[in-house]
């Protein structure tokens, strides 16, 4: 049987931050637990978990066994939470997948990479730390930058504005279709299709 894979949504947890930009991460993973008719339980890590299947094979068979989880601490401390789930599970580095906000993509598009930098994005920064490497995948969800002075500390704890919210479950929509890939078809398939130019 092969190994589990760990994918992981970042967020804030608690009704105050559930419609933040800073959630969207989480959001993915409500889409993925959606579509797979699960819900969320309490896992002793500290995060809310869910164990599905995340889509089809060739065949018609289930897919692989994911584990989705959402931390439970903020966001600066996500590593803790999750380095406790990847030693659980045994999941190697390679089968990580964190589902984050991204404020150097444009609004609305994913893009997708394995390793490098964190940009300043402290959850990512606290996962690198806990897990000691940074070569997981990163599902990157485009939030763009924040209009005119707005410091990007509070414009990803603000809720999605109102033109924004037309667009997010499209965005929720393909950000889920990219894990789903990564998974399946691995990261290169996937960056591929999300990566292509629209036209």
């Amino acid at each position: 049987m092969t190994d589990p894979w760990l994918v992981v949504g970042l967020g804030n947890p608690g009704p105050a931050y559930a419609g933040n930009r800073h959630n969207v991460g989480q959001m993915v993973l409500d889409e993925l637990a959606r579509r797979a008719g699960v819900a969320f339980g309490s896992h002793r890590s500290r995060a809310q978990v869910a164990d599905v299947r995340l889509g089809v094979l060739p065949g018609g068979a289930p897919g692989p066994r994911v584990l989705l989880a959402k931390p439970l601490s903020y966001m600066n401390v996500s590593g803790g939470p999750v380095a406790s789930l990847a030693a659980y599970l045994q999941v190697p580095v390679d089968r990580l997948v964190v589902v984050h906000d991204e404020l150097d993509i444009p609004y609305a598009d994913v893009r997708l990479k394995r390793g490098g930098g964190e940009g300043g994005h402290n959850g990512l920064r606290s996962i690198s730390s806990a897990v000691g490497s940074k070569e997981y995948v990163r599902v990157r969800v485009g939030i763009g930058r924040p209009p005119g002075r707005t410091d990007p500390a509070d414009f990803v704890l603000k809720d999605f504005g109102t033109v924004e919210r037309k667009e997010l479950p499209w965005l929720l929509d393909a950000a889920a279709d990219a894990v789903e890939m990564v998974v399946l078809e691995g990261l290169e398939a996937a960056q591929r299709r999300f990566h292509a130019p629209v036209g």
